[in-house]
């Protein structure tokens, strides 16, 4: 996918999110998402505030509390970010989806697999189905693959051969483990809700991915 269709991808994606948010509950807010020791209003607040990043003072004196850990520094900013009332993240979702800003440390690559994940991490504990563009989660799957940091799919998933069921994609080497490229993406960024959907001799081998956190 080109740039442009990746901005477009990303633009309904958060149109989506927002429109789910939008008909929960107070206490669906406050559920679990599919991402360790996050809610759903948290990984709202955190795709909220991917285009419309904090300033380098903020981002820095954020850091500092977060005892340079990233993956602290990023919950710390989106739980902050989360106690702002639902209306008004759902407003921001909406009103930003089409924004191409970017945070200083990223690119729309990278935003794009984000936003795919993250708006499942709300929708599947909520039973909520939404959509993930097949084309898009295979430019994000091969953007998780081939990144390294923070994920290390290759690293996690070893002797083991990924093939995508619904469009021309696979990765690794070893026992296949096949099924829908939405699930496939979600199990290389460290989903364990992945494994319900896929099949084949080298699932056995992905049992202790349960026992990793999911990333953020």
């Amino acid at each position: 996918m080109n740039r442009d269709e990746s901005w477009g991808v990303i633009a309904d994606q958060r149109r989506a999110v927002a429109d789910l948010l939008a008909g929960l509950t107070a206490a669906e807010w406050e559920l679990p998402s599919l991402c360790a020791g996050w809610r759903v209003r948290d990984v709202a607040a955190h795709l909220a505030l991917a285009p419309q990043p904090p300033g380098p003072l903020t981002m820095a004196a954020a850091a500092v509390r977060a005892g340079g850990r990233f993956h602290r520094l990023n919950h710390d900013m989106a739980v902050r970010h989360a106690a702002r009332p639902p209306a008004d993240l759902v407003d921001e979702l909406q009103r930003h989806a089409g924004s191409r800003r970017l945070p200083a440390v990223t690119n729309y690559r990278n935003i794009l697999f984000d936003v795919l994940v993250h708006a499942q991490d709300i929708a599947i504990p909520l039973r909520r189905p939404l959509v993930m563009p097949v084309r898009a989660a295979a430019a994000g799957a091969t953007r998780v693959w081939t990144m390294g940091w923070p994920f290390w799919a290759r690293r996690r998933l070893p002797a083991v051969r990924l093939a995508a069921t619904d469009t021309d994609w696979s990765a690794g080497a070893g026992d296949e483990v096949r099924g829908p490229i939405a699930a496939l993406l979600l199990l290389l960024t460290g989903r364990h809700a992945a494994l319900p959907g896929l099949a084949g001799p080298g699932v056995a081998r992905l049992s202790d991915l349960r026992s990793h956190p999911e990333q953020p």
